[in-house]
């Protein structure tokens, strides 16, 4: 299977009307105006046509769902919108709920009064390398300045997040913080029989202790025996509830003790999710953006993880997200 999107294969809800027309029409919210054009990775698209801070149709929004479900990743330029806004739009792909990292902030004492740390709003996250005081920092007890791993969203829960939607504030003046996204139907299409046939069948426990930077989480011990790592068990390949079609399901990984594979031995788990990781994290399965002001972005963390490069740690960079609420996986088997 092609890991490549065409770049001419872009999506259109009206069947009328060229290039040109849609540009002159001027319109956002219309299906005349609506317009994803794939990046030409292996996942993603840009939208154009549409405006979140504007009412949004049913018919654009059916749009909107068919587009992610085509496409995994949607970015949108140029919005200019506040949190009610940000979570409107959130809804149009599924309710919005709290992120499961939050109870570990506000039981270590966070306060939600700090606009730098903690959103007021439970199903709104603060992404940012600010302390507490506004400052740019390495460390801040959360996500910070640091390189993110390749990860899915909140795997560590029992019912895992749909999606995520991250809205950028502030960039960095000099870039840096990319994030990129990769394909899990592709990495699963693609593996080797003889590992489809290693992990049939098998799931995984999804450690909950340390975030997708590595830090440990406030208030959690960290686990220093298979035993006592923390978290539900998923299986390794998931059945997306919306096309039907299977994807890897890794989650994260850190440092052993962490997620292990149930009913091998240790030496059996780790070597096995060495192989997988390797594959799917193959860079012709990854699209990386790179950020700008007004930039919005969802992905689907069902069939897509993603990674975030290293921030200067002397640049403000703030980012507000939410989840989207999603169901239990389910395994194919």
């Amino acid at each position: 299977m092609s890991t490549q999107l065409m770049q001419e294969d872009v999506m259109h809800i009206a069947s009328h009307g060229s290039t040109a027309a849609h540009l002159a029409a001027g319109t956002v919210n219309t299906p005349a105006a609506f317009r994803a054009v794939p990046t030409g990775a292996a996942l993603g698209a840009e939208i154009q046509g549409v405006d979140f801070s504007l009412p949004v149709p049913e018919d654009v929004k059916q749009a909107l769902r068919e587009a992610w479900a085509r496409y995994l990743v949607l970015l949108f330029r140029n919005q200019d919108i506040d949190d009610h806004q940000f979570l409107a739009a959130a809804g149009v792909f599924g309710p919005p709920h709290e992120a499961a990292s939050r109870k570990y902030h506000l039981n270590a004492g966070r306060k939600i009064d700090n606009k730098y740390m903690i959103s007021q709003h439970p199903s709104v996250s603060i992404i940012s390398n600010l302390d507490e005081n506004g400052i740019p920092v390495k460390d801040n007890g959360s996500l910070g300045s640091y390189e993110v791993v390749w990860h899915t969203d909140n795997s560590y829960v029992e019912v895992p997040p749909a999606g995520s939607m991250l809205y950028a504030l502030v960039v960095p003046a000099n870039g840096g913080g990319d994030t990129s996204f990769n394909n899990q139907y592709l990495a699963y299409d693609e593996l080797p029989e003889e590992l489809k046939h290693a992990i049939e069948g098998k799931d995984q426990v999804h450690d909950s202790s340390r975030n997708s930077a590595g830090v440990l989480r406030p208030g959690v011990k960290l686990p220093t025996t298979p035993e006592e790592v923390e978290g539900p068990t998923h299986p390794l390949v998931r059945v997306h509830p919306v096309t039907g079609k299977r994807a890897l399901y890794l989650g994260r990984r850190r440092d052993w003790p962490s997620n292990y594979i149930v009913g091998m031995s240790n030496a059996e788990s780790e070597a096995l999710l060495d192989r997988l990781w390797a594959h799917a994290t193959r860079p012709g399965y990854a699209w990386t953006h790179k950020w700008r002001g007004g930039d919005f972005v969802l992905w689907d963390n069902r069939c897509c993880m993603h990674y975030r490069s290293e921030i200067d740690s002397t640049q403000p960079r703030i980012m507000h997200r939410t989840t989207i609420k999603g169901e239990a996986p389910v395994a194919p088997w």
